[in-house]
């Protein structure tokens, strides 16, 4: 059997796709297909807009953002709601109303209640790990269809009480006598009303990912003008992308009681003369990773479509779905992890060696690079290690060539949405292999807790 993990460009039509098939001519290559072996086809990817968070999302629950994006899913495949087997999502920052926020989405989205979803959280890998369990049902045989995404709401983030007042008020819903609850009350102190603010640190360290950024960025001798320089690259290939049409899984959302929303709001090309006057964000004075150098905090959500049925496969083939690219399970994707205090933001680093020795791939075969842009200077470190007696020269592959490195831009100006970031990346790869013909592309991104992601797509074959 066939399996296919579908993805269709958002903006073409079904009706038109074998013309874009036609158009789409892959480089000759050696295949990572393998008989008996399952392939999984992406057909469908879809995002509602990356916004700056306290923006129009503001009023909004997470849910409301993912329940937007399946329903745009459905519209753009035409899928029925009852072939999908399972929904998986990535988040970070959970809201506690909706925990379970895969399972919230679907609901609302309409999809039957006897889909089993649930929701994984690996910091800024989540959706990646969404995507590759979802990969693993299918490979398994345990389903034919699955959605798989990420989700991340950045504008009303969970606020707590102090752990003291937090003790307090649960004493107070077990005081039986009035005197109790009045010496409990009679207990609370100013301090006890500081709130407690997530923050955006290591716990094993108290290091915030910024501050590690700098770091990293000093370690490696990147200045601050090679991280202004690579920030106003990101900008204007974004903006550039952007005004030619080419952010395809964007799709339109009415905000309720707002106006609809159909494009990211972040990307603001500048110039290294602005650049220079931002003072460090975190080392000062002498820090190099500014506020314009780093990425910024969004709201949004992008999920996958999944199938995996023979005879799907070939209506896809005809005319039905546009197959873009594919992964293959357990063969082109790996998790790393490493020092999360010298070496938090170097997953890229470890993760791109072994995906490609996995796949029995070299750095030259890749047509398409997609790599997460958390900072600047980590991307900047990333592409230095690669090419230096960092890593064993064994596992020593080189660095990517930035004529085919996320030439729509990435993290730093379409946003960072924790939980729905992986989904962005893999979406690009496939649209960046359909537009400029290649056969390859390499998604690789860092992530909290020094852990790191990379992953080998492959362009299905005209």
């Amino acid at each position: 059997m066939r399996i296919i993990f579908l993805y269709v460009s958002g903006a073409c039509s079904l009706s038109t796709t074998t013309q874009l098939q036609a158009q789409v001519q892959t480089k000759s290559k050696k295949t990572l297909a393998r008989p008996g072996v399952k392939n999984i086809v992406l057909v469908e990817g879809v995002r509602t807009p990356f916004l700056l968070s306290g923006t129009t999302y503001a009023d909004l629950m997470p849910h409301d953002l993912a329940r937007a994006a399946l329903q745009g899913l459905l519209n753009r495949t035409n899928l029925p709601k009852d072939a999908v087997d399972y929904i998986i999502y990535g988040t970070v920052i959970q809201e506690v109303k909706t925990s379970n926020v895969a399972r919230e989405a679907a609901l609302g989205a309409g999809f039957s209640d006897k889909i089993p979803a649930h929701t994984v959280t690996m910091a800024c890998i989540s959706s990646n790990q969404a995507m590759t369990t979802g990969a693993g049902l299918i490979a398994a045989g345990q389903c034919d269809a699955i959605v798989a995404g990420g989700v991340e709401f950045m504008s009303d983030v969970p606020i707590r009480h102090s752990r003291k007042m937090r003790k307090t008020m649960l004493s107070l819903s077990r005081a039986k006598t009035l005197g109790q609850r009045l010496g409990l009350i009679g207990s609370i102190r100013l301090a006890h009303l500081t709130p407690e603010l997530p923050a955006v640190a290591e716990f094993s360290t108290a290091e915030t990912m910024g501050h590690s950024a700098d770091r990293l960025a000093a370690a490696f001798g990147v200045s601050r003008l090679e991280q202004d320089e690579f920030a106003l690259r990101s900008h204007t290939l974004a903006k550039k992308a952007q005004d030619d049409g080419l952010l395809q899984d964007v799709i339109s959302f009415k905000v309720p009681g707002r106006d609809i929303v159909s494009k990211d709001n972040g990307i603001r090309p500048s110039s290294m003369e602005q650049l220079k006057k931002l003072k460090p964000a975190f080392i000062k004075p002498h820090g190099t990773v500014t506020a314009a150098n780093s990425s910024f905090l969004v709201s949004a959500r992008s999920p996958f479509g999944v199938t995996a049925t023979l005879s799907f496969l070939s209506d896809a083939i005809s005319d039905d779905i546009l197959i873009v690219s594919c992964f293959h399970p357990g063969r082109d994707f790996v998790y790393v992890s490493q020092d999360p205090k010298d070496q938090l933001l170097l997953g890229p680093t470890y993760g791109t060696p072994k995906a490609l020795e996995r796949a029995g791939l070299s750095m030259s075969d890749i047509d398409v690079f997609e790599f997460h842009e958390a900072f600047a200077g980590q991307i900047m470190a990333n592409l230095k290690a690669m090419d230096s007696d960092w890593l064993p020269r064994h596992t020593w592959v080189g660095t990517p060539p930035m004529e085919k490195f996320n030439l729509w831009g990435g993290s730093l100006s379409l946003g960072h949405p924790f939980g729905a970031t992986g989904c962005r990346l893999v979406t690009t790869v496939a649209h960046r292999l359909q537009k400029e013909g290649g056969q390859y592309g390499l998604v690789a991104a860092c992530a909290a807790g020094g852990q790191g992601h990379a992953m080998v797509i492959e362009a299905y074959p005209q």
